[in-house]
C-alpha cells in the first residue's frame, strides 16, 4: 500500500509539474522579487481602480482639482482647516494624508489620480505596440521565407526605429500634436512596437521548422491557420514579458513628458506634473517632490522585477537546477 500511495504521489506530482500554468506559479513563487514586485503592482492597481472610482463623477470623493488657499503647503497628516474651508471641499479622508501643494489641492487625491492616468497610458500603449508588433514580426517571420524582401524591409524598419532616441522622438511628435492624453498613448504606442516585433520574429523563425508546423501543413493547413493557431500563440511568451517591461516604460516616459510639460495638460494630475510642480518648492516641501518620485520609482521598479521573474518563469532553460 506505501508503495501505490507513493507511486500516485509521484505520478500526480509529475503531472503538476507538466502542466504550463503550475510550473509558472512555482517558479515565480521561488522568485522573491518577483513576487515582491507582484505585490507592489497589485498594490498599484487597487489604488489606480480607487482613482477611476473615486476621482469619476460630478462629485467625486478626491477630488484633485478643489483649491484651498488657506490650508496651502501643509506637510503630510495635516488637518485642514475647517474655519476657512468650506465643508464641502474638505478631504474625504478628514486630514491631509499627503499634504498640500501650492494652490492647497490635497497631493492624495492628485496621486490618485496619477495612478489612474499612468494604468490607462501603460495598457493602451502597449496594447498598442503589441498588436503593431506582432502583426509586423508576424508577416516579417512567416513571409520573408517566401519573399525574401519582406524581411529586407522589416529590419530596415527596425534599424531605422533603432536609430532614432525614442523619448525624443516622442517629445517632438508630441510637441506637434495637441495635448491630449490619447495621443500620448498613441505615440508610445506606436514608437514601442520594435521590441515586441523582433521577438515574435525570432520565434517564429525557430518555429516554422518544428514538427507539429511540418505536421499542421501535411495536413492542409494554410498560411493563416499556421499563423494564427500555431506561430503566434506559441510565440507570445516572450512578448507576454515584453509587454510588462513595456508597461513601466510607458509610465516613465509619460512622467518625463509631463514633467517636461508636454505631457496630459491641466487640470488632470499625473505623477509627472505633480513631480513638476513639487520641484519649485523642494526645500520648503519636499513631500510636493518625494511621494511621486518614490511612487514612480517603486512602481516602475516593481514592474521590471515581475517581468524578469515572468521572462525565467516562462523560459525553463533559464531556472535554476
Amino acid at each position: 500500500m506505501a508503495t501505490t500511495s507513493a507511486r500516485t504521489e509521484k505520478e500526480t506530482t509529475a503531472l503538476e509539474i507538466d502542466k504550463p500554468s503550475i510550473r509558472i506559479w512555482r517558479s515565480l513563487k521561488s522568485n522573491r522579487l518577483a513576487m515582491g514586485g507582484s505585490i507592489v503592482l497589485i498594490l498599484f492597481f487597487v489604488m489606480a481602480g480607487a482613482g477611476w472610482l473615486g476621482t469619476a463623477g460630478g462629485s467625486p470623493l478626491f477630488d484633485s482639482s478643489v483649491v484651498r488657499l488657506p490650508d496651502k503647503l501643509l506637510p503630510p497628516f495635516s488637518k485642514p482647516n475647517v474655519d476657512a474651508v468650506p465643508e464641502r471641499d474638505l478631504p474625504a479622508l478628514g486630514v491631509y494624508v499627503l499634504g498640500t501643494d501650492e494652490l492647497g489641492r490635497d497631493v492624495f487625491a492628485r496621486m490618485m489620480e496619477g495612478a489612474r492616468v499612468s494604468l490607462a497610458v501603460g495598457f493602451v500603449s502597449v496594447g498598442i505596440a503589441i498588436v503593431l508588433g506582432v502583426s509586423l514580426g508576424g508577416m516579417a517571420g512567416f513571409l520573408g521565407q517566401q519573399w525574401r524582401w519582406v524581411d529586407t524591409v522589416f529590419l530596415g524598419m527596425v534599424d531605422i526605429m533603432l536609430s532614432f532616441p525614442t523619448f525624443f522622438l516622442i517629445l517632438t511628435v508630441i510637441a506637434v500634436l495637441p495635448p491630449s492624453i490619447w495621443n500620448i498613448m498613441i505615440v508610445i504606442g506606436i514608437t514601442g512596437w520594435v521590441g515586441p516585433a523582433r521577438f515574435v520574429r525570432a520565434e517564429i523563425l525557430s518555429l516554422r521548422e518544428q514538427e507539429f508546423i511540418l505536421a499542421a501543413r501535411s495536413l492542409g493547413a494554410g498560411a493563416g491557420r499556421l499563423v494564427f493557431q500555431h506561430l503566434i500563440p506559441n510565440s507570445m511568451g516572450p512578448v507576454m514579458v515584453s509587454g510588462v517591461l513595456g508597461i513601466a516604460t510607458a509610465i516613465l516616459t509619460e512622467a518625463g513628458l509631463s514633467f517636461l510639460g508636454f505631457g496630459v495638460p491641466p487640470p488632470d494630475a499625473t505623477w509627472g506634473n505633480i513631480l513638476s510642480d513639487g520641484r519649485k518648492y523642494i526645500f520648503d516641501a519636499p513631500w510636493l517632490t518625494f511621494a511621486p518620485g518614490i511612487t514612480i520609482l517603486v512602481v516602475v521598479l516593481a514592474f521590471n522585477l515581475f517581468g524578469e521573474g515572468l521572462r525565467d518563469a516562462l523560459n525553463p532553460k533559464l531556472q535554476d537546477g
